[in-house]
């Protein structure tokens, strides 16, 4: 079976395979899809704008299943490299690609982009184990890889980044590949020739301001603090934030938690266990969730996640009475904590 892992994906993509000529590009991760599929044409054609060397094909599109076959073998009119670029939609082309990897073209590379595929996916099968093909999958990028992409970016722009203001990008970007470049890009843009970039300049260029607010709005319910709690809600309310949004990261913010406290239970220290908990915790969110885990026990943030979950069904079947429900069930959980404490 032809699929590639970690470095190897990075490997092949710089340098294809001239015996794989048959490339599935899939996963998760639009922006790293098609930022890989770019990237593997780029490298096998010499003009990606000549219509003689790069064909753009669509699956649902194709007017028969001998048309790919009949593109790939296509020996240019005046020579050079070409490659076929097909997006898979609904339509099964794993028997179109499985006939051309049994017949690969020797001087054609075909670029098939896909979206998330199972494991049983028929294309990804066909792509898998062909000799002539190879899948390269698109997941989204951990802590480490969105690391490594940042650093790239301010290198290549000259800069530095100071490791607060790396944590705290960490956490504001991931989920699409080429979102989160096009952020630190613009982060550099806006630090040009500044040296090194700080926090100030992230909360400035990339962080989302009622993210932000709502983080101190769950980070008050969970450390049990009941006034900070009501002035935070009031204000994001203010700022047009919709109730139903709060309650949802307050539910996501108690499922962080209760990973991070089954963890403490079982045996590992409480900074090892935020890491496990949280993806890229700003450092200046620390302290609140250490005080949140010190409030509640595994089983009582199970329980606080099933009111939030019926809450949220709540705001969904009436969401006249939404701001007050979630006002209410965030005043009990902040309440609860504060006796814990």
């Amino acid at each position: 079976m032809v699929a590639l892992k970690g470095a190897e994906i990075g490997a092949f993509v710089r340098r294809p395979d001239a015996a794989r000529p048959i490339v599935l590009v899939y996963g998760p991760d639009a922006g790293l899809v098609r930022e890989r599929v770019e990237a593997l044409v780029a490298a096998s054609v010499d003009d990606p704008s000549d219509p003689f060397s790069l064909v753009r094909l669509e699956a649902d599109g194709l007017d028969h299943p001998g048309r790919l076959a009949e593109e790939a073998h296509t020996v240019p009119l005046f020579g050079g490299r070409r490659a076929v670029w097909l997006k898979a939609g609904r339509s099964n082309i794993a028997p179109a690609i499985e006939a051309l990897a049994a017949d690969p073209p020797a001087d054609c590379r075909v670029v098939i982009e896909a979206g998330d595929l199972k494991r049983d996916s028929a294309l990804r099968t066909v792509c898998e184990k062909a000799r002539a093909a190879v899948a390269l999958p698109c997941y989204v990028d951990g802590d480490d890889a969105l690391g490594r992409l940042i650093d790239q970016e301010m290198r290549e722009a000259g800069l530095s980044i100071a490791p607060d203001a790396r944590t705290l990008l960490i956490s504001l970007v991931g989920g699409d590949r080429r979102a989160s470049r096009g952020e630190v890009r613009k982060l550099a843009l806006y630090a040009h020739g500044s040296g090194t970039v700080e926090v100030d300049d992230v909360l400035a260029v990339v962080a989302d301001a009622s993210a932000l607010a709502l983080d101190e709005v769950v980070d008050a319910v969970f450390a049990g603090n009941v006034a900070a709690f009501d002035q935070e809600f009031a204000r994001v309310r203010a700022g047009g934030t919709p109730a139903a949004t709060v309650i949802s990261a307050a539910f996501r913010h108690a499922v962080q938690l209760h990973r991070a406290k089954l963890a403490m239970e079982a045996g590992s220290p409480a900074q090892e266990a935020i890491r496990a908990g949280f993806r890229g915790l700003f450092f200046k969110r620390e302290g609140a969730v250490r005080a949140a885990l010190g409030n509640w026990t595994a089983d009582k943030l199970a329980a606080a996640m099933a009111d939030l979950a019926e809450t949220i069904a709540t705001t969904r079947r009436r969401p006249a009475t939404a701001d007050a429900a979630c006002h209410r069930a965030l005043l009990v959980i902040a309440q609860r904590a504060r006796r814990r404490r």
